[in-house]
């Protein structure tokens, strides 16, 4: 069977809650089990609300919605991100600005920002919100991050699809900046086959999201709409999946981060590959466990000949996010750029890690990445 590098994991009560909701007969997007997952996700990351949206980019789009993007304002980002982020600036007419990232988390660099901040400052224009990305389950070095976007009094949004269940610090992924989005496809550490969450401490805005996904409806008898509304709300069968895969999380991610101690075990002393780095007082979910390749220190192996070597075994690997200021689509958007987001993508490959791996997928994975630097 093929091993693939992030499948869904259904190894709870996931086919029970699905089934209740069904017999329930509340089937489109209202019911009692999308009210439930909304109050326990909004406790899981520890933020006051919670609203069950279509996807993690919904979330995204709605929350620059939200922070008042408007068509023609800049909006800083991450240029080592998923094309979701940028993609969501662009639906609300806004430009992305990418800023690189630095070598001790793989996200935002706090300097490259701080710098960028400036010189917007100086010509006159701020822009309207910072969306930071936590990758692949790492938060950024939000205290920096932070301190930064107050000292120029520009809104944080933090894009969390990867990263629910990390911690940075004392605090929860999802709980920095004004709002958050999660993103639960069917690749990330919970899944409710398609789905995502917009979370934030602000009441007003948790129910204007609500209101925003679900067409704008004003408050008539008859439809009546007064803005332009959205088709972003989540089914309750859905959330029925949400709810029991979040009952699961903390072993979820405990088996990830074990999945990467066994790699980092059996892989670590081999010349010329290296992990992910996780800094002092971080605590990601290892929702992919990340190595780079130097072909220089490895004998001329490269992150695509280990790639091929586990396809061959019908083991699924994948090359690092390629950074957002190289995509065609993105071409002429103005950087920040130390070069780090392109060494990552140049060497970096991301290796199998579901929370559903065995003890035999994992030898065999690693056997075959030792045989490929003949070991």
């Amino acid at each position: 069977m093929r091993i693939y590098m992030s499948p869904p994991d259904m190894s709870g009560n996931e086919r029970e809650m699905l089934l209740d909701a069904f017999d329930s007969n509340w089937i489109a997007p209202l019911g009692p089990h999308v009210n439930a997952l909304e109050t326990e996700f909004a406790k899981a990351v520890e933020m006051d609300h919670a609203v069950a949206l279509a996807s993690g980019t919904s979330a995204l789009h709605l929350a620059l919605i939200l922070m008042g993007v408007r068509p023609g304002d800049e909006v800083l980002t991450s240029t080592f991100t998923f094309v979701a982020t940028a993609n969501a600036i662009t639906y609300v007419g806004g430009k992305p600005v990418f800023v690189d990232s630095d070598r001790t988390s793989w996200n935002m660099d706090p300097n490259l920002l701080e710098a960028e901040l400036k010189q917007c400052a100086n010509r006159g224009k701020l822009p309207a919100a910072v969306v930071t990305v936590d990758v692949n389950g790492q938060c950024c070095d939000y205290n920096a991050i932070e301190q930064i976007c107050s000292k120029f009094d520009v809104p944080i949004i933090e894009d969390a699809a990867e990263a629910l269940g990390a911690r940075y610090h004392t605090r929860a992924a999802g709980s920095f900046g004004e709002i958050a989005a999660f993103s639960f496809n069917g690749n990330k550490i919970i899944t409710t086959s398609g789905g995502g969450m917009l979370v934030t401490s602000n009441k007003e805005w948790a129910d204007h999201a609500r209101f925003l996904s679900t067409q704008a409806r004003d408050a008539a008898v008859h439809y009546e709409h007064s803005q332009i509304g959205y088709n972003y709300r989540m089914s309750n069968l859905l959330a029925a999946v949400g709810r029991a895969q979040l009952s699961q999380l903390d072993a979820k991610v405990a088996k990830r981060r074990a999945n990467f101690q066994y790699y980092e075990e059996q892989l670590g002393g081999i010349d010329g590959l290296e992990f992910m780095p996780e800094p002092n007082d971080f605590c990601s979910t290892r929702w992919l466990t990340a190595v780079l390749i130097d072909r220089e220190k490895s004998d001329g192996v490269t992150w695509d000949d280990v790639r091929q070597a586990l396809a061959a075994e019908k083991i699924e690997s994948r090359p690092l996010w390629k950074p957002m200021h190289l995509q065609p689509v993105f071409r002429g958007c103005r950087c920040q750029l130390s070069g780090v987001s392109e060494d990552l993508f140049g060497r970096g490959l991301c290796l199998p890690s579901g929370s559903n791996l065995t003890d035999e997928d994992l030898q065999l994975i690693t056997n075959i990445i030792k045989s490929r630097f003949g070991l």
